[in-house]
């Protein structure tokens, strides 16, 4: 829609609802946790040049991580291939997970842009300010290690690009923060987690470790502020929101499958996805992958029963009984406090 902004006439539907603004003139900073989490987030703040090694060399045919995570790893189809079709696999593999990381990091740095209009409160604004400030670092990361490290890229995956464009499009604040931060980010922190513990060159390792650092805190968010609010849903309400998470979880666990990987190496897409389908490491990869969705959405109340079963017909709800990334937030604190690396706060705030 072109919009004639020198002679403007009766503004239509979509220029009205572009319009829409949230301001909130109640200054009073009464949500004490996430105020608390503002504070860890400005002292948090880092610098992608200075803090990571950029001159570290990566060969991208290597085991930047285990090839255990290859989908078709340790299959007759894994077994048939060259020395260097493994490596130019391994070289599609990497690439193609790390350009999705990148196309959901531009992602969540929209759709945090548009949670500081819509979220209603105070302290929602001011922390996801400090967010957006993150999600262009790690869209700069990322590209960086794509362009300069990699050499080859890959278009944001169908299934990721489809959630990416609901929670973009929808004019709740609340369904955002359900997509972007319990979804889209939680599916990422677990991800990131076991490139963390697993890769075997530095520069990634560290790099995945600092983003992880900022991403913890987001999901966090995500929960804080949605618990208070799924306080008072209907239950419609309740339940569209159930729906949107779950038909958002299958979408994700669609989005592992890789098809363009086995596309690009010029192998049967359908039988590598059945073969990583019953791989047993393959599995457990994709099911670690929603160990922190679960136990948030519990916590949001939004587990009932008819919840409950589809999440066991996904093979997902043993994680149901996890710590959420609240109370991860809390504890890692606590680690920091005690390790000599951050002040207590009581401390820095009397210095």
């Amino acid at each position: 829609m072109v919009i004639d902004r020198l002679h403007p006439e009766e503004p239509t539907e979509e220029l009205k609802v572009a319009q829409s603004v949230n301001y909130n003139w109640e200054y009073d900073a009464t949500r004490r946790r996430l105020m608390r989490l503002y504070e860890n987030a400005k002292r948090d703040q880092w610098n992608a040049t200075e803090r990571l090694d950029w001159s570290i060399d990566v060969d991208p045919e290597s085991e930047l991580v285990p090839d255990m995570g290859i989908g078709i790893y340790g299959t007759p189809i894994w077994d048939k291939l060259t020395k260097q079709e493994r490596q130019k696999l391994r070289h599609e593999a990497i690439t193609w997970q790390l350009c999705q990381f990148l196309h959901g990091e531009q992602g969540a740095l929209l759709a945090t842009a548009q949670i500081v209009d819509s979220v209603p409160w105070y302290e929602g604004k001011q922390y996801a300010a400090t967010q957006v400030m993150d999600e262009a670092r790690h869209v700069e990361v990322y590209r960086r290690f794509v362009q300069e490290k990699l050499e080859h890229e890959y278009p944001v995956n169908p299934e990721l690009k489809s959630l990416l464009d609901q929670i973009l499009t929808d004019s709740r604040w609340d369904m955002k923060f359900l997509g972007m931060q319990i979804v889209v980010e939680g599916l990422a922190l677990a991800a990131f987690g076991t490139i963390r513990d697993t890769a075997q060159n530095p520069l990634l390792r560290d790099l995945t470790a600092a983003v992880m650092e900022d991403e913890s805190r987001h999901v966090a968010f995500g929960v804080l502020s949605l618990r208070e609010f799924c306080q008072d849903l209907t239950e419609k309400e309740r339940e569209e929101r159930e729906d949107f998470v779950y038909e958002a979880s299958v979408l994700m666990r669609d989005r592992i499958s890789n098809r363009e990987v086995w596309e690009a190496m010029g192998l049967d897409p359908e039988e590598c996805i059945a073969h990583a389908d019953q791989s047993e490491i393959a599995k457990q990869f994709r099911y670690r992958l929603f160990s922190k969705i679960v136990p948030n959405v519990k916590s949001l109340g939004l587990l009932s029963d008819r919840q409950r079963e589809r999440f066991h017909q996904l093979g997902i709800l043993e994680y149901e009984h996890n710590t959420t990334s609240d109370v991860d937030q809390d504890i890692e604190e606590e680690r920091k406090v005690r390790a000599g690396e951050i002040e207590a706060p009581g401390e820095a705030a009397a210095a």
